[in-house]
């Protein structure tokens, strides 16, 4: 069934195509007209898409991703906090999104609540179909059946495969010898500390490939001067309560050169690290490390040891980023 939009076109019922980049096939929501669309896809659209830039093209821009829960197209943005949010790439109509759930974006920078306008952007984990509480208000319902139905066609043609476990659930503690690794560390670097989106071994490089596509290199290389885990105190910043852990498990690099920190502050592997023209596909993923806000990744002991293999091809013994 076609949805008339502001200028008074009717949009074609195709949910797999709307999802794949073409706001102008929204079944249940349409985009606004005139708003950023995602670049054209492979599948077959009546309506053209129209081409974007990339993320580093300009200070307003956002950077586009793919939620690594579900694998469907999400936007970065920054709040007023500096703290990143992912945002559904088109916007919906206000009208049919309750208000706790509206968002909405000024000069590049992410703002909850409305604007005043019939249009509002919309927080991906709202209607993300790999999370499965608190379940998604009435009218976004069909949205996220949307949204699944995407995910479950990447699963299928191998387009996407799901995470084991969720970046935002906590790492579960094991009273026994299993395998400890945190699925969102703490990281220092450059005398701070942040909150990883992943195990170290799976940050991924924000650059754009030369094919115009996310790089897939990680930080950790093993011809790279590494970080080691330590049991630090868990204090709190000032203001706030002590906290009731006495020691928690941090990936310290404070011991590597200093170009190196900055190469992973900018998350970039080794290769793009030496070519600072190349410009960013997304947005770091560095998120500023609170002891309260985040104590559900606070980890009391250290990962589990393995072995990794070294820069000369000799294996020792190193606990598993």
């Amino acid at each position: 069934m076609g949805l008339t939009g502001r200028s008074g076109g009717a949009a074609a019922a195709n949910p797999a195509c709307w999802l794949a980049g073409s706001p102008a096939c929204a079944p249940h929501l349409l985009p606004r007209p005139g708003a950023g669309t995602e670049a054209p896809s492979s599948t077959t659209c009546a309506v053209p898409c129209t081409p974007v830039p990339t993320a580093s093209a300009g200070c307003c821009a956002a950077a586009r991703d793919r939620c690594r829960e579900c694998g469907n197209r999400i936007e970065w943005y920054h709040r007023g906090t500096q703290r990143p949010v992912r945002l559904h790439p088109h916007e919906l109509p206000a009208a049919r999104v309750p208000a706790v759930c509206r968002w909405h974006v000024s000069s590049g920078v992410a703002y909850p609540g409305g604007d005043g306008s019939s249009w509002c952007r919309l927080p991906h984990a709202v209607v993300c179909p790999a999370r499965d509480t608190p379940p998604p208000p009435p009218e976004l319902t069909g949205l996220r059946r949307s949204l699944a139905v995407n995910t479950r066609r990447l699963i299928d043609t191998g387009a996407f495969t799901p995470c084991p476990a969720s970046p935002n659930s906590p790492a579960p503690q094991r009273g026994d010898s299993a395998a400890c690794r945190p699925a969102r560390p703490v990281v220092q670097l450059l005398y701070v500390r942040y909150l990883a989106a992943r195990p170290v071994d799976e940050i991924q490089c924000i650059a754009q490939t030369r094919r115009r596509h996310r790089c897939t290199g990680t930080l950790l290389s093993p011809d790279a001067p590494a970080g080691t885990w330590r049991l630090v105190p868990a204090t709190a910043t000032s203001g706030q309560l002590a906290l009731p852990a006495a020691v928690m498990a941090l990936y310290d690099l404070s011991g590597i050169p200093y170009a190196e920190q900055l190469r992973w502050r900018t998350q970039r592997c080794p290769q793009h690290a030496a070519i600072p023209t190349a410009a960013d596909l997304a947005v770091a993923d560095w998120e500023s490390f609170d002891p309260l806000r985040h104590h559900e990744h606070i980890h009391n002991r250290l990962p589990t040891r393995t072995r990794r293999p070294g820069p000369t091809g000799r294996a020792h013994e190193a606990a598993r980023p």
